[in-house]
């Protein structure tokens, strides 16, 4: 979510009050499309959700994230009313990025109960299984215990906290070239041109699962997870513990259905953060190709790219 240049483990790189006032929209970005997968306008109706306190929105910080999908002939709509099956019935594909329970707006510490009631869970598990399409997204602590109720009902098990690599610079990089960054038709496209050999993702949390799943992003030997008491407050004391080979993104078949879920969500963003109006997400000069993976998510969401 955050890239913290120079994070440190036993000093708060930044707090959650300071990280709506450093992480604002590129809006001046605009990665091209050769090929896009559908008339302007006909595509897939897209739900971007922001009735559960979002960190990201569709007009905020996923502003780039929508502009990409509409020029890819998505329909991409925000949506700011709670779960239920009337409302998902105009839906395609439901975007779910960061949300988080009303105690935690403003206080990311623990506890950190569900952004989601049961009836929600419910209807979401129950659109899904009919033919739905999720694109489900929680960034570290406090957003994956936020989300680890809808993540469980399709057998994915959260980790509340902050996956790390031994730089601990926040920026992780998935490689075809040593295993981290899987095979998969995600990440091979629809032809040669659309082809993804690397994925750089800002900090955020690692997840396992219990169901049968095809793993995207694997995290490597040296990534530990942080578990503190509140978000960027770190300590010698900080319980922590391997996440090597935990995933930061896998796909799976769900019923009539297929769900994507990510563990990161800057990578799917074009932000300015800080000062310095630092680049973070797909504007990133290191993640020169998160914007194609980010539309073959989508695209096998919308059931373009089969599994083999």
């Amino acid at each position: 979510m955050l890239r913290c240049v120079a994070l440190c483990v036993v000093v708060p790189c930044v707090l959650a009050a300071g990280v709506s006032a450093q992480q604002v929209a590129d809006s001046g970005f605009s990665p091209p499309i050769h090929h896009p997968a559908f008339d302007a306008g006909r595509g897939p109706v897209v739900l971007i959700d922001e009735a559960h306190l979002n960190f990201h929105t569709a007009g905020g910080r996923y502003y780039t994230f929508a502009k990409l999908l509409r020029a890819d002939g998505y329909v991409v709509r925000p949506s700011q009313s709670r779960f239920a099956r009337q409302m998902l019935a105009g839906a395609d594909i439901l975007v779910i990025s960061n949300a988080i329970a009303e105690q935690n707006e403003e206080d990311w510490s623990l506890p950190t109960p569900s952004a989601f009631d049961s009836a929600e869970i419910a209807a979401v598990r129950q659109w899904v299984q009919q033919g739905g399409a999720l694109l489900l997204i929680a960034d570290h602590m406090p957003f994956p215990g936020a989300a680890a109720e809808l993540a469980a009902a399709f057998g994915v098990l959260f980790n509340n906290g902050f996956a790390m690599g031994q730089e601990q610079s926040g920026e992780m990089v998935f490689r075809r070239s040593d295993g981290s960054l899987a095979d998969h038709p995600v990440t091979n496209g629809r032809g040669p041109g659309e082809r993804v050999d690397s994925v750089v993702a800002f900090t955020g949390q690692a997840f396992r699962a219990v169901a049968q799943i095809d793993s995207l992003l694997i995290l490597g030997l040296d990534v530990v997870l942080l578990m503190p008491q509140q978000a960027w407050r770190f300590s010698k004391s900080t319980p922590r513990l391997s996440a090597a080979h935990w995933l930061q993104g896998a796909v799976l078949r769900v019923g009539q259905g297929r769900v994507a879920v990510f563990g990161e969500a800057a990578m799917f963003s074009a932000q300015l953060a800080g000062p310095d109006r630092t680049p973070l997400g797909m504007n990133s000069p290191h993640a020169v190709q998160n914007a194609q993976f980010l539309l073959n998510v989508v695209h096998w969401l919308s059931g373009l790219l089969d599994q083999r």
